[in-house]
């Protein structure tokens, strides 16, 4: 106990911060599938459809106006402030951005409340006119979180900056329960209504948790507003440009939206379902270590020590791919296992079933990829680099939107409609992810070469043979597993994936260790050495 006490009293390493960002990041996502099952058993894809559908132009606006600010352009700059021993001034700014954050999402909830009703059919192409009217219903109410989050990931930053990762962790866990509250008990009795309003309880809930650790850092609220201040307008120059290209990925999955509500029913529910699960490896294994090495990288900038940075950078790649390729692996064996196992139940159908099995592979392609890609931008950000990544994802939802509609259109003769339908637009995802990080890597390299050698290189390729033997082993025992257990039962499905993904677990690590991979330490370990 005294050692797990201590790992939570000392997150000043990027070893104890991921550990901790790991053990809360796995809850969360652990959270998030119990909250899927509780809705796909409790409301139908009818309804789920509405309930995703509204989500999207909320996201849309916070992520544009806000998220941007802060991952991009708010750190660094506070991370100056702080290195300069300047923390009355951090706290200045924060409130100040707070503040004009929270302005901002208040005016845009207004004006979308009244366009509401003309913007939602370009998100959602419902034939019903009930499916469009509940959807506006829902965006509006749900334009309440923006609010709420604007100032809790705000809040996130100072302890991250402060490297404070607990509660900065903790706080989406508590958005999960507040919405698993209401996928459990109040759905059965309310419908999806109730869920949304726990949603928006849950953004508050969010915030509630983050204020207490930055209270005892020194942070007071007080209310500054203006929009003279230096330091306020390096952010939004700063921030600019990475709002643009986050704001070009959420118009790209509200068009997926679009295209997926003129499918079949289920079709947004299946797409957002599998997505929610596939993003559980990149986020909980890569997007962890990005969060705990972006203020090392932003330092070592900060301090001229250019190798340092490349090393430190190189190290978290090498520990990513080996934890992220076997992940795809796993994750496109046990595809519909997966499905079957967390969301088939109560009134989740077979044909939804198959659906989102078939998404879920197709997403599981480009789990690598998709770890790549937050720590390579952070990389940009550490260089006060925020317009390069913007032009690549402008440049990848171009890509992405422009493939889409032919990919769910392709001949596929495992569905019930003969084409890819939604999975298609899950492919079409998976190939702007690596078409992404293929030019995060390019642009890096061209600023700094030691990014990507070639060691890099050899250590990804050892890890995709271990990963291919390790499928193999999966495939052999899937089969053998498949005539000695009755795969029409949880216990069975349970017992395939448990036995077989264990002796496929084994294989990989036991291929690592004979190898003696470093990347395995790395992954393991948590630590970088600089001097290595």
């Amino acid at each position: 106990m005294q050692r797990f006490l201590k790992l939570f009293s000392k997150e000043n390493s990027i070893r104890s911060a991921s550990i901790v960002l790991i053990i809360t990041l796995t809850l969360s996502n652990i959270l998030g599938l119990l909250r899927d099952r509780f809705l796909t058993k409790n409301i139908d894809t009818y309804h789920l459809d509405i309930y995703y559908a509204s989500f999207r132009l909320p996201d849309l606006i916070f992520n544009f106006l806000i998220l941007g600010a802060i991952t991009a352009a708010f750190i660094p700059v506070f991370a100056d402030y702080l290195a300069k021993k300047k923390k009355e001034e951090a706290f200045r700014l924060t409130n100040n951005l707070i503040n004009l954050s929270v302005v901002a999402m208040v005016i845009f909830g207004i004006i979308m409340y009244f366009l509401m009703p003309v913007v939602m059919p370009w998100i959602a192409n419902f034939s019903s006119p009930d499916r469009l009217q509940q959807s506006v219903q829902y965006s509006r109410i749900l334009m309440l979180t923006p609010i709420f989050f604007s100032v809790s990931y705000i809040i996130g930053g100072v302890l991250n900056c402060s490297k404070r990762f607990l509660a900065y962790s903790l706080a989406p866990i508590l958005y999960n329960l507040s919405i698993i509250f209401g996928g459990a008990v109040l759905a059965p009795r309310y419908g999806i209504r109730a869920v949304v309003v726990c949603v928006v309880a849950g953004s508050i809930l969010h915030l509630l948790i983050q204020l207490f650790p930055a209270f005892r850092l020194g942070y007071r609220y007080k209310f500054i507003l203006s929009l003279k201040d230096k330091s306020l307008k390096q952010i939004l120059r700063l921030m600019l440009p990475r709002s643009i290209g986050m704001g070009a990925n959420q118009i790209m999955l509200s068009f997926y939206n679009r295209v997926a509500s003129t499918l079949a029913v289920g079709s947004i529910s299946a797409f957002n379902l599998a997505n929610n699960i596939q993003t559980v490896p990149s986020v909980v294994l890569g997007s962890s270590f990005a969060t705990a090495i972006f203020p090392t990288l932003a330092s070592k900038i900060s301090e001229g020590k250019q190798d340092e940075f490349s090393l430190y950078l190189n190290k978290a790649l090498s520990a990513i791919g080996f934890l992220l390729i076997p992940s795809t692996v796993i994750f496109v064996m046990f595809r519909a296992q997966i499905i079957r196992l967390i969301l088939g139940s109560g009134k989740f159908s077979w044909n939804d079933t198959t659906m989102t099995a078939l998404t879920l592979g197709a997403f599981s392609l480009s789990v690598l990829a998709q770890g790549m890609i937050p720590l390579l931008s952070k990389a940009f950000y550490a260089l006060k680099d925020t317009r390069t990544p913007m032009y690549i994802s402008i440049a990848t939802v171009v890509v992405s939107v422009a493939i889409a509609s032919p990919l769910s259109k392709l001949s596929f003769s495992q569905t019930p409609s003969g084409v890819l339908s939604v999975a298609g637009l899950a492919l079409a995802f998976s190939v702007g992810s690596f078409f992404n990080a293929a030019l995060l890597i390019y642009y890096l390299r061209r600023k700094y070469s030691g990014v990507l050698n070639k060691s890099l290189v050899f250590s990804y390729f050892k890890t995709i043979v271990f990963s291919a033997i390790m499928g193999l082993v999966i495939w052999r025992m899937n089969h053998i597993l498949s005539n000695m257990v009755d795969m029409t039962r949880f216990v069975g499905i349970l017992t395939q994936v448990v036995v077989s993904g264990t002796i496929g677990l084994v294989v990989f690590l036991a291929l690592g260790y004979l190898f003696d991979s470093e990347e395995m330490k790395l992954a393991f370990t948590r630590k970088i050495d600089v001097k290595s």
